[in-house]
């Protein structure tokens, strides 16, 4: 088996969903978390990386850029993609759609540098855009019938929806009541032994 050695910033972000793979995987992996103030004036570690910026994975001592790229890279190695082609076209539409609600959400959390226009976005978000992703991703478990997003078993595409919604889950739980089948597949992933034990030693960080 490959060695593997991921970089990343002390926070989940976009990055998470690298270690949640790797947990669910059970593939054993060096977690190099970097302290995000100190990214900026950190000019060696910025040259080190691939394009400047993390997440990096280095396989073996060769260095990957970009998360999702990452995340699909040990998908695919490792059984949490689809059985077929079909069915890897349906996981990468889903993780698309985290990918645009996460966008909007980014947007609207670190875009406007004018506070009001800020809070505007922000009950946008949450208002509008949380509650049509929450259907979105209702819809579609209703549809495939088997707690998960596509086929039977843990995919990329689930454990991108877990990463993508905590921000969310912790500051409104109440909304989730509104989508029993989102909410049974946030249980259902997060009771994953690999996710579990992570989950329960994971240092809290604010995102």
């Amino acid at each position: 088996m490959p060695t593997y050695r991921y970089v990343f910033f002390d926070l989940r972000g976009k990055g998470e969903i690298v270690r949640l793979c790797f947990h669910a995987a059970g593939v054993k992996f060096e977690d190099v978390r970097l302290d995000h103030d100190s990214w900026p004036e950190n000019v060696r570690g910025r040259e080190a990386s691939p394009f400047g910026q993390l997440p990096y994975l280095e396989i073996d001592g060769k260095k990957f850029a970009q998360s999702i790229a990452i995340a699909q890279y040990i998908a695919r190695e490792y059984g949490l993609y689809g059985d077929n082609s079909l069915e890897n076209l349906s996981i990468d539409g889903v993780v698309g759609l985290t990918i645009d609600y996460f966008t909007r959400w980014a947007r609207a959390t670190y875009g406007p540098e004018d506070a009001k226009r800020r809070a505007e976005l922000q009950a946008k978000v949450y208002s509008e855009d949380l509650p049509k992703f929450l259907q979105q991703l209702e819809e579609l478990l209703i549809e495939n019938k088997t707690g998960y997003f596509v086929g039977n078993k843990l995919t990329l595409a689930d454990l991108k929806v877990y990463t993508t919604l905590e921000n969310s889950f912790q500051e409104f739980p109440d909304m989730y009541t509104k989508y029993p089948q989102v909410l049974a597949h946030r249980k259902k992933v997060g009771s994953q032994p690999g996710i579990a034990a992570y989950l329960s030693s994971r240092k809290p960080t604010p995102v």
